[in-house]
């Protein structure tokens, strides 16, 4: 059965777990503890929001979504029932134009997804063109909660544990899903405690 993050208690539960398994997520969780709970609502919009966040600044991320919030393009319904031309008179490129009217004719079913399993989740949204596996693992982790999944194509990420665990270059996405197997079964914790960590390294770069 698939442990659900709910609340702060059970991000502190899973911190407390990987800081007495490792010395050196011990000493990220001295430094960065308490780890943020970062849920996010779930469906349809939540990964509209996501295609449209790709690849841009967040500023104008957040600027076309206003522009299809305003406009009530949240819903596959209203997505589908504009052209391409259409979807771009509101901030999308053409590319992303097409990748909404593919999740909006994808008829996944949201409410079934928050009972699958991780597998199941990033094998139905991969199966939408636009959406990879980082988005995929994502909305595992944060939209449905998972506790034990881990986007190890993040480059924060994979930055993160390079300075933790000072390797001599920074480890690509197979080599960081090697080592997050030891995290299990709070691998979703664990990526909070790296992104936690790599935020306050920066921060420290940036005083230096």
């Amino acid at each position: 059965m698939t442990r659900i993050i709910e609340t702060d208690a059970d991000v502190a539960e899973g911190a407390e777990w990987l800081a007495r398994r490792c010395p050196r997520m011990a000493h990220a969780h001295d430094l960065c503890a308490p780890l943020p709970l970062r849920r996010r609502p779930d469906g349809f919009a939540q990964l509209l929001g996501a295609i449209v966040s790709q690849q841009v600044s967040v500023a104008s991320a957040r600027a076309i979504w206003g522009r299809l919030e305003q406009a009530g393009l949240t819903t596959p319904e209203a997505i589908l029932a504009l052209s391409q031309d259409e979807l771009r008179s509101h901030g999308l490129s053409r590319q992303k134009a097409t990748y909404a009217q593919a999740l909006a004719a994808a008829g996944i079913d949201y409410d079934r997804l928050r009972d699958a399993s991780t597998d199941e989740v990033v094998k139905t949204l991969t199966a939408v063109k636009g959406i990879g596996v980082w988005t995929a693992e994502i909305y595992a982790k944060f939209s449905l909660g998972h506790a034990d999944v881990f986007a190890a194509g993040d480059l924060a990420l994979q930055e993160a544990a390079r300075m933790l665990y000072d390797l001599p270059e920074r480890p690509g996405e197979r080599a960081l899903r090697r080592m997050a197997e030891d995290w299990s079964p709070w691998r979703s914790v664990a990526a909070r405690m790296l992104w936690a960590y790599y935020h306050v390294e920066k921060q420290r770069e940036g005083i230096a």
